[in-house]
C-alpha cells in the first residue's frame, strides 16, 4: 500500500441524522467533542439533527453545551405524579403520553386534525396531527440566531419543498438562518404541518435524505475534512419475526437513508480522482501544459475525507416507537451512549494513522 503523509484535516464537520428522541445521542457526541477541544467548522443536520446543530452553531462556544442541556430538559417527558414507572411500563406509558398529549416544549395535539379527520381542509400550514408552536418558543430561547448575521459555525439544514419535492439545504454561508429554517427541517408529515419560508412551504428533509452527508460531497471547493457522521438508525439488524418487530426494522432501514451507499459512491469517485492526479505526475511538463490535458487533469483535484461513523445503540426493550421516547431515562441513556462512544473514538484517533494515498475516503467505525 502506497501510504500518505498523516496531516491535520482542514475542517471538522458534524453530520446529524433525524430521529426525534434518539437525537439525545448526538448531544452526548458533542459533549465529548467539546470536552476534548474539538469544535465543528460545519454542521449539517436534518430534523432533530437540525435542532441540535442549530443550538451548537448559533451559540458561543462557552454556551453551547448548556443550551443543549436546557433544550433536552425542556422537552423531557415528566412522569405522571403519584404513578411509579419502571422498565418497559415506563417506556410504554411515556410513549402513549407523547402520542395523546404531546411533548412539553415541543408539540401538542392539533384539535382540528383529531376532531375533523384526515379529510378536514386545514390548509398546508395546519395540516398535521400536532402543532409545534411550543417548539418555536423553545428554539427562540436556546438558539442565538441574529437577523442578518451569520452563525459562528457554518450550518446547513435539510428540508424538502412541498410543492416540487426537491431536497434543499438552507445554508448559513449563503443566507441568514432563523428559527423558521430549523422548524422547516423538522416538520415531519403527517405529524407536523409544513413551515413557510419565503413563498414556499417546507417539510422535514428526512423524507428524502435523513443522512445529509451528501451535502459534503457536493460542496465546492473541495476541502480535506474530518467528518463525524452521527447515525441514529441502524443500517444492519436482525430479521424480524413479528409485525411489531417488522415495523421497527422498516423504520431503521428507511431512516438510515442508504448512507453507506452514498459513502461508497464517493469513495469510488475520489479514488478515480486520485488516480488521475497520480497519472498526471507521469507526464512531461510540456504534456501537462497542453490545454486539453490540463482540463482533464483538473478532474484529478480531490480531497481526503476521514468519516467517523457513530451509531446510536439499541436500548433494552425499545421498539419502533423509540423516536418518541422522551422519558428522562431514555434521554439520559442515549446521551451517555453518545458521550462514551465518542470518547472511545477520540482516544483511538484512527484518522491519524497512515492510509492509502490513492484512497480519498477513509471510514472509521467502533
Amino acid at each position: 500500500m502506497a501510504q500518505c503523509e498523516v496531516a491535520e484535516p482542514q475542517r471538522t464537520v458534524l453530520v446529524f441524522q433525524g430521529g426525534g428522541a434518539l437525537g439525545a445521542y448526538q448531544a452526548g457526541v458533542y459533549e465529548a467533542l467539546h470536552e476534548h477541544g474539538v469544535e465543528p467548522d460545519w454542521i449539517i443536520g436534518t430534523s432533530i439533527g437540525a435542532i441540535n446543530g442549530a443550538i451548537i452553531a448559533s451559540n458561543r462556544r462557552e454556551d453551547r453545551l448548556d443550551k443543549l442541556r436546557e433544550f433536552w430538559r425542556r422537552i423531557e417527558l415528566r412522569p405522571v405524579p403519584q404513578v411509579p414507572l419502571w422498565g418497559p411500563l415506563a417506556g410504554f406509558l411515556g410513549n402513549w403520553s407523547a402520542i395523546t398529549h404531546g411533548i412539553p416544549g415541543f408539540f401538542r395535539p392539533n384539535p382540528a386534525a383529531w376532531l375533523g379527520g384526515v379529510h378536514a381542509p386545514l390548509g398546508v400550514g395546519q395540516a398535521g396531527y400536532y402543532l409545534t408552536d411550543a417548539l418555536r418558543s423553545t428554539l427562540a430561547d436556546v438558539t442565538g440566531f441574529m437577523p442578518d448575521k451569520a452563525c459562528g459555525v457554518r450550518l446547513s439544514l435539510g428540508a424538502v419543498n412541498v410543492g416540487n419535492g426537491d431536497m434543499h439545504y438552507f445554508d448559513s454561508s449563503r443566507e441568514a438562518l432563523s428559527v423558521e429554517h430549523v422548524m422547516a427541517s423538522g416538520a415531519l408529515p403527517p405529524a407536523f404541518p409544513a413551515v413557510r419560508i419565503g413563498d414556499d412551504y417546507w417539510w422535514d428533509g428526512g423524507i428524502v435524505s435523513n443522512t445529509p452527508i451528501e451535502a459534503i460531497f457536493d460542496d465546492q471547493p473541495l476541502r480535506d475534512s474530518l467528518v463525524f457522521a452521527v447515525n441514529l438508525w441502524q443500517d444492519n439488524g436482525s430479521e424480524p419475526s413479528s409485525i411489531w418487530q417488522a415495523a421497527g426494522r422498516q423504520k431503521d432501514i428507511q431512516y438510515s437513508s442508504r448512507a453507506d451507499h452514498h459513502i461508497e459512491d464517493e469513495r469510488k469517485l475520489q479514488h478515480l480522482r486520485k488516480i488521475i492526479g497520480e497519472l498526471g505526475t507521469q507526464l512531461t511538463d510540456a504534456q501537462r501544459a497542453d490545454p486539453e490535458i490540463k482540463a482533464l487533469l483538473a478532474q484529478g483535484e480531490c480531497l481526503t475525507l476521514h468519516i467517523v461513523r457513530l451509531f446510536a445503540p439499541a436500548l433494552d426493550g425499545e421498539n419502533h416507537t423509540k423516536d418518541i421516547d422522551f422519558t428522562a431515562a431514555g434521554i439520559e441513556a442515549r446521551w451517555q451512549a453518545g458521550y462514551s462512544d465518542t470518547r472511545t473514538m477520540l482516544d483511538r484517533q484512527p484518522w491519524h494513522q497512515p492510509c492509502d494515498r490513492l484512497q480519498g475516503v477513509h471510514v472509521h467505525t467502533l
